[in-house]
């Protein structure tokens, strides 16, 4: 079914509040504030501060693809080459009742993420998009309610878009296949202390530009019991077919648990499920899935270690398009190291292994673009936050 009256509706309700969640990956950011405006009223006080941060790495890729792109993967994107993977500056706006980020982007992952950026139109395409990693304003309409619009960071999933706020250097299979920002407005809500919701009205999965006349939604539910015990739900729904083409209606959902046993030891489980309308000539529903299960250790005050096991079952290509007859699936593990000798710097070293029951990986041996159901590569990076 179509959404264009509701969307048009919802956004003539919300008119110049285009708002925005300022500061979302505000752990272990360091921000200094340069400026700081007041008039009569505390409600129009407001300070901007400006902060950076830079993340180089090498990958070593043991099956050495050809073009030096590694598949499947936004991050570590570049076989055998000292690269930037993201480096950004922002500028952070902070009132009683006033918020808002400016952040310009560079690097491979933001390359290899926006690739697949629509272009409908000439005024289209990810050209510029790639650059804004977010540009958001957003008010408090009330004091539990905040609504912010703009391009924001997406509220799926337990994996960040910067590297330095996760407990892997690369992102699961669940990570990188669902969006990592959005263009729209949404809403954030925090019901009780414990517990807090966000609904989003968006042009659709992960894109600035338009695929259609249609709109989607998405939404988001956090339960914090206690400090060691975390529970979320998120879930998008809408279409993103052109329209040119019939309608194909996507559901997907996604569970997330995180566990602090002790001081020194974190757990977390990622697990997704989605469903897509197949064409009309063909009929039925198409699925996918995937999960990844998490562990942290801090092994000393500046060293932590961290171990992943995952897959991924996207048999109908409906995420991810290998251009063979039995889509992608795939599972992996890796191991984690994390040094931090000052506070701003983040010297990480990760390998990891995965598995396919079928040849979706390239390689180069005798013979050059064969396929492997294996890859293996390592990759250390060093990252400062400025």
């Amino acid at each position: 079914m179509r959404a264009r009256s509701p969307a048009l509706g919802a956004l003539l309700l919300v008119p110049a509040i285009l708002l925005a969640q300022a500061d979302v990956d505000s752990a272990g950011k360091r921000t200094v504030t340069v400026a700081k405006a007041a008039t009569t009223t505390a409600d129009t006080a407001v300070s901007v501060a400006f902060s950076g941060f830079v993340d180089s790495y090498y990958v070593y890729d043991f099956n050495h693809p050809r073009t030096l792109d590694r598949p499947f993967t936004t991050q570590a994107a570049r076989h055998d080459e000292f690269n930037i993977n993201l480096a950004y500056i922002a500028a952070t706006l902070s009132g009683s009742r006033l918020r808002g980020r400016f952040a310009a982007q560079f690097g491979t992952s933001v390359q290899a993420n926006y690739a697949a950026e629509p272009r409908v139109g000439s005024l289209s395409g990810p050209e510029v998009s790639r650059f804004i990693q977010e540009a958001t304003a957003g008010y408090q309409v009330a004091s539990t309610l905040w609504i912010d619009g703009g391009v924001f960071f997406s509220p799926f999933g337990s994996e960040n878009w910067i590297s330095r706020d996760n407990w892997t250097y690369t992102r699961s299979f669940i990570a990188d296949n669902s969006p990592y920002y959005e263009s729209g407005v949404k809403a954030t809500w925090q019901a009780t202390p414990t517990v807090s919701a966000q609904l989003h009205l968006i042009n659709g999965w992960q894109n600035v530009s338009e695929t259609n006349s249609d709109k989607s939604l998405g939404a988001r539910i956090d339960y914090t019991p206690r400090a060691d015990v975390d529970f979320a739900y998120d879930a998008y729904v809408g279409n993103d077919q052109p329209d040119s083409v019939p309608s194909q209606l996507r559901l997907w959902q996604e569970g997330i648990v995180q566990l602090k046993p002790t001081a020194t030891l974190q757990l977390r489980g990622t697990f997704d499920y989605g469903l897509q309308h197949r064409a009309p000539s063909v009929g039925g529903t198409g699925y996918w899935n995937g999960w990844a299960v998490i562990a942290r250790y801090q092994l000393a005050p500046t060293v932590a270690a961290a171990g992943r096991v995952e897959r991924y079952s996207d048999p109908e290509q409906i995420i991810v398009t290998t251009g063979l007859p039995f889509g992608l699936r795939v599972s992996g593990e890796s191991i984690n190291l994390d040094v931090t000798p000052v506070p701003r710097l983040l010297w990480r070293t990760e390998l990891r292994m995965l598995q396919a029951p079928d040849p979706i990986f390239t390689q180069e041996g005798a013979i050059l673009a064969s396929a492997s159901r294996h890859d293996t590569f390592i990759v250390t990076s060093v990252a400062l936050t400025f």
